[in-house]
């Protein structure tokens, strides 16, 4: 099964998505009103992760893949599916909203900086491979080797201060 194959049988029959992406918020909102102002006390806060960690994960696909859609494949917006690409984010903002109101600091979660780590390498080593995209030969004309030099060594030291944080 390819990931497309995938998508269209998920958008055959959303229901289950849907029910998925509306239980993670829900849950963090019980969540709220049962350990109000203990979400950073232990069995509050591996819940939360718990939580974080079945909603960010998806989150981040979809908007890793409408990034790589949009930048490398010059898809429309429009063509965009709601359940797969755009569901996961929402949910994801909502969910960590609600945790935020309840918990006084993600560092309190464990396993937070791994995810925060884990975006920041996704999204450098996807500039890394836009720019490479990009910068035909026409670059070498227009901008001065060293300035090339210095954004992809940018982008490099993001790579691997993500790579550190994701596995410290």
């Amino acid at each position: 099964m390819t990931l497309q194959q995938f998508f269209d049988r998920v958008g055959e029959r959303p229901d289950w998505v849907l029910i998925y992406f509306a239980l993670l918020p829900l849950a963090a909102l019980l969540a709220n009103f049962l350990g109000k102002n203990e979400g950073h006390l232990p069995p509050w806060n591996y819940f939360y992760a718990f939580l974080i960690y079945l909603v960010c994960v998806p989150g981040i696909f979809a908007v890793a893949l409408n990034i790589y859609l949009f930048l490398f494949e010059r898809r429309s917006i429009f063509d965009f599916n709601i359940y797969t690409q755009i569901l996961p984010f929402f949910s994801m903002l909502l969910t960590l909203w609600l945790i935020r109101r309840n918990v006084v600091s993600f560092d309190y979660i464990p396993g937070f900086q791994k995810l925060s780590g884990l975006v920041l390498m996704i999204f450098a080593v996807i500039a890394i491979m836009w720019i490479v995209d990009r910068t035909h030969i026409v670059v070498m004309c227009y901008l001065k080797f060293e300035y090339v030099l210095v954004i992809f060594a940018v982008l490099l030291v993001l790579l691997l201060w993500g790579w550190r944080k994701l596995f410290n």
